[in-house]
């Protein structure tokens, strides 16, 4: 049986997740709360109308950085773009909320995750990565920090490879801060694409202690 929620700022056990990956389900999405599941291995991805549902899969998907896969092509584009951070928070994340349904699971970023979100970015723990032409915001993605871990939302991309473009700039700037790995989440072709890779839930826990341990990623344009 799924356990569900109280106002008790705790979670159970990843290991104790569903076959499909789910922990718990109910509470809120309070800065508390979410922070405490992130650090945990543990996230919300629910539909609109329905329970909150907190998630820990089994496996996980993770980008080791030293893994990534800078392609040819990819390299190519990045001239093109002019990459920030943190400049556009609340237009990126609702531009993934509307991104088509084959590239990104827009339906489930819901008015109340857009709001719980950009208040994890008004207090530091929600970073944005933005790809410009031009002035204009063609791409980006957006995730959340626990110690030298990004933990990956979405993306999208007006653009083709705009979204990968910031995508291997976080890579760079997090490698160059001694990151470790980008948290994925679940297995998507995409990613799998760049050098995302499925771990155990176990390993993943352990890689994340670890990180939690260090220094907080900073962001600087």
């Amino acid at each position: 049986m799924i356990p569900k929620l109280t106002g008790h700022l705790s979670f159970p056990h990843p290991n104790d997740a569903t076959v499909e990956g789910i922990v718990a389900y109910g509470g809120d999405l309070s800065p508390s709360r979410l922070m405490l599941g992130y650090q945990n291995g543990i996230f919300p991805w629910y539909s609109a109308g329905d329970p909150i549902l907190w998630w820990s899969p089994n496996p996980r998907l993770i980008l080791e950085l030293d893994e990534f896969k800078l392609h040819k092509s990819l390299r190519k584009k990045i001239p093109q773009f002019e990459i920030h951070f943190n400049t556009a928070f609340s237009t990126v994340i609702r531009a993934c909320s509307t991104a088509p349904r084959g590239v990104q699971k827009g339906s489930w970023i819901t008015l109340e995750m857009i709001e719980a979100y950009e208040t994890l970015h008004t207090l530091g723990y929600a970073h944005s990565v933005e790809a410009y032409q031009e002035g204009v915001l063609v791409g980006g993605l957006y995730g959340v920090v626990v110690g030298k871990v990004f933990c990956g939302e979405s993306m999208f991309a007006r653009i083709t490879d705009a979204s990968k473009v910031a995508f291997a700039s976080l890579v760079e700037t997090l490698k160059a801060q001694g990151c470790r790995f980008i948290d994925c989440q679940v297995p998507t072709n995409h990613l799998k694409s760049l050098g995302a890779k499925e771990v155990s839930r176990e390993l993943f826990l352990d890689y994340l202690d670890e990180e939690c341990e260090k220094d907080t990623i900073s962001f600087v344009n």
